[in-house]
């Protein structure tokens, strides 16, 4: 008979017992040992606090105390017969630091958090499905400063295929769109903003990213909104007709205007489909992913390849405006090959527009440009390189 399955990741070696558990999911791990070594730098050598509300085998939890400068971790499964295995990966940190395991679904543990007024630098819900119930509870149970880094799998109802879930789970309207991932972190982080201004908190998003199966988002929780940070909830419609997109703000919202389709007989523009409220503002913060990768080139490297691609990308486009396009929805339209994205994004960037490669999605063009400008300008460069 053979004995449990072990795994070695970073400077954590667990056993994963028979429950799910990811090694594709290694980059979202790095990731959140980066934050928390942020946080243990920001809090002037008192380290930092975790608590991890879905941790499965521990590996996450083990890697904070191991990696991060964790001082005191916290372990939580709703299975019970996890709770052996979670004493025996946890049992690998130091004496030193704080631990404690439990077995309660994520609802008691937060509830029993905010009745002890509990609160953590980093609260880690690397959750199955979608977390939109526990997010008030969430973020009670995050100190002033600290991170919220939550998951979700749910995807149907955030990219558009199923509409009645998005109003239920997110209070919002989800549509097909071209860049369906990064809808679907903007629904996500629309809710988390609206729960942390019904507190009376505010919230910067830090780090947003996905694969298209789990989509995750780090937040830090601040004590006041920032001025101009509820300008930041609004809409996003997109033509399926013609192509274009447009972004509201909820605090500005009026008529959209008319697209490039060719208007009804009755002179009514083409439907546009609108998702949100959802968060219209920047999905990384340059600074904390430059941080990140300074922290993980330091002692106790903890990024691998894939990840330090990935968070190379996220910091290259902060992801400012929504508006994004494949490149294979620009050739469509072109009738013909569409130019190589980077010599897209540099002409609109020269043009005076912010212009990006999207970090969220690979081969898509994300630009302030007007519709007609991007097409033009993508026409424009693949005629000048045929005349070659």
């Amino acid at each position: 008979m053979s004995g449990p399955l072990h795994y070695c990741e970073g400077l954590a070696l667990v056993e994963t017992g028979g429950g799910f558990f990811r090694p594709a999911s290694r980059p979202a791990r790095d990731f959140g040992v980066l934050l928390v070594r942020g946080l243990a730098g920001r809090s002037g050598g008192c380290g930092a606090r975790v608590l991890d509300g879905m941790a499965g085998c521990g590996i996450r939890a083990l890697r904070y105390g191991l990696e991060g400068g964790a001082t005191a971790v916290w372990a939580n499964d709703a299975d019970p017969d996890r709770l052996p295995l979670l004493a025996r990966n946890l049992a690998r940190l130091p004496a030193s630091l704080e631990r404690q395991v439990s077995a309660q679904t994520a609802q008691q543990l937060l509830a029993g958090c905010l009745g002890q007024g509990r609160r953590f630098d980093l609260v880690d819900l690397d959750a199955f499905g979608c977390p939109a119930s526990l997010v008030p509870l969430a973020l009670e149970a995050v100190a002033f400063g600290g991170v919220l880094y939550l998951a979700s799998t749910d995807g149907r109802s955030a990219t558009g295929h199923d509409r009645r879930a998005a109003v239920r789970r997110f209070g919002a309207a989800a549509r097909a769109h071209p860049a369906s991932w990064e809808i679907a972190l903007r629904l996500q982080l629309g809710l988390l903003a609206r729960s942390a201004w019904a507190m009376g908190r505010g919230l910067l998003p830090l780090l947003s990213f996905s694969e298209g199966r789990a989509f995750r988002t780090a937040v830090r929780l601040e004590r006041h909104p920032a001025p101009g940070e509820e300008g930041l909830l609004g809409l996003v419609a997109h033509c399926h007709g013609c192509g274009d997109q447009q972004v509201q703000s909820l605090l500005r919202l009026g008529r959209w205007r008319p697209c490039e389709c060719p208007q009804a007989p009755s002179g009514e523009p083409s439907a546009l489909a609108v998702s949100g409220p959802l968060w219209i503002g920047p999905l990384q913060d340059a600074l904390t992913l430059a941080g990140m990768l300074q922290a993980a080139d330091g002692e106790g490297a903890c990024l691998e390849r894939q990840g330090r691609r990935l968070l190379e990308r996220l910091r290259s486009d902060p992801a400012a405006t929504p508006r994004c396009w494949p490149v294979d929805a620009i050739a469509r339209r072109l009738g013909q090959g569409p130019p190589p994205l980077a010599d897209l994004v540099a002409a609109l960037a020269a043009a005076g527009f912010t212009t990006a490669a999207s970090g969220v999605m690979a081969g898509q063009l994300r630009s302030e440009a007007p519709w007609p400008v991007v097409l033009a300008t993508a026409r424009r460069l693949v005629a000048a390189t045929a005349a070659k």
